[in-house]
């Protein structure tokens, strides 16, 4: 197949799914075309089957702000009639969704042979952040509607998007993965000598440090359970709340063991290193990084929300709790590090259940089940749903 994929290239969950979709879809023989802003950091090295089309925005007075959405849909349009596409998987509903159905639209009254068919993957923010505004639900359900086939990444995802939005067709649930190729050979303790003190315990945090991550209560849970012991709090990424986690760290004294790491484009030998993964958000509708920390077998203590019960599970992957109960997430995590055969068990079912449920090999082909799907559907009517 030849297939179209739009997504946001920043290190957001999205982006890196979206490009480690199109790097394993490369290498089943697939023609994988990205149309972005930016090339996607995953994807800074050549690949075969890869080709990277950039979105150039015009900048004219007469507009406040940059057209983004009418630029995009103008380089699908191209990319689509020379490339020949037969899907466009965009990664959000606002605005890549839009942009796709006016390129196809475009397409249409221009008479093309070909048009591809529309696949949407929701990805959490489109739909409980953008889609809660009522400035936007109608143009996300129409979106959501005008696609020939949707995703999401999680069953929670799912539910909540069918509840809050008046949607005519269904949703397919298919979760984000990892690639078990990645956690092999990570030289676990090469790495713990940059990263920690001889002795010292890692507790290991990734986000984009916005206020749904909770940074402050990263730090207050890490200073509770680590009160008397010899640990140390890594901190992944980067975000407006950089410097209330500063703030809190000297606040609550354990500024010397708070390592800022900054934005970081492989994760996986950090994680490696890692005696275990705090995750305290108020909202997950997947949970990529807790996952991560999962298949390079590191447990993960996180809050009881959105998507990762399905990801964690109750006992496999680590300990879940309630939001509001950073008691309890203390104690949870202080069990892990101060009892090594919990810690190693703990990280042991993590990593199983990881490849079991989430690896390239179980989701992507579930991925091309669905386009073949989608494409099927749309020879059998003749049309999409535009």
């Amino acid at each position: 197949m030849r297939i179209g994929i739009t997504c946001y290239p920043s290190y957001g969950g999205s982006g890196v799914v979206a490009s480690e979709l199109g790097r394993h879809l490369a290498r089943r023989g697939h023609s994988v075309h990205f149309i972005t802003y930016d090339l996607p950091f995953r994807l800074a090295r050549f690949e075969q089957n890869i080709v990277f089309h950039g979105v150039e925005v015009p900048s004219y007075p007469l507009f406040k702000y940059p057209p983004y959405l009418l630029a995009l849909a103008s380089k699908m349009v191209e990319v689509a009639r020379y490339e020949e596409l037969d899907i466009l998987h965009v990664h959000y509903a606002i605005p890549h969704a839009a942009s796709a159905y006016l390129a196809r639209q475009i397409l249409a009254s221009a008479g093309s042979g070909r048009r591809p068919a529309v696949v949407t993957t929701l990805h959490g923010t489109d739909i409980t952040l953008v889609g809660s505004d009522p400035s936007f639900v109608d143009i996300v359900a129409f979106s959501i509607d005008q696609s020939d086939g949707v995703t999401a990444v999680s069953h929670d995802l799912r539910r909540r998007t069918l509840e809050r939005f008046r949607v005519r067709g269904d949703i397919r649930t298919i979760h984000n993965f990892v690639d078990p190729d990645d956690y092999r050979d990570l030289g676990r303790e090469a790495c713990r000598r940059y990263l920690a003190g001889p002795g010292e315990l890692v507790v290991t945090h990734i986000s984009n440090f916005r206020a749904v991550k909770r940074i402050e209560v990263v730090i207050g849970v890490f200073a509770s359970a680590c009160r008397d012991l010899k640990a140390r709090l890594l901190l992944v990424g980067d975000g407006p709340d950089v410097p209330k986690a500063h703030q809190e760290a000297a606040r609550l004294g354990v500024g010397d063991r708070v390592r800022f790491m900054g934005r970081q484009e492989q994760v996986t030998e950090i994680l490696s290193c890692s005696d275990a993964f705090l995750l305290p958000s108020l909202e997950e509708s997947f949970g990529l990084a807790a996952l991560e920390a999962m298949a390079a077998g590191v447990p993960v203590v996180a809050s009881r929300v959105g998507g990762l019960p399905e990801v964690v599970g109750e006992g496999e992957g680590g300990f879940l709790y309630p939001p509001d109960d950073t008691e309890a997430m203390a104690a949870g995590l202080r069990a892990l590090l101060t009892d090594p055969d919990l810690r190693r068990s703990c990280g042991s079912l993590a990593r199983e259940r990881a490849f079991r449920l989430f690896s390239s090999e179980v989701i992507v082909p579930r991925y091309v089940s669905f386009y073949e799907e989608v494409l099927s559907a749309r020879g059998t009517s003749g049309e999409g749903p535009g």
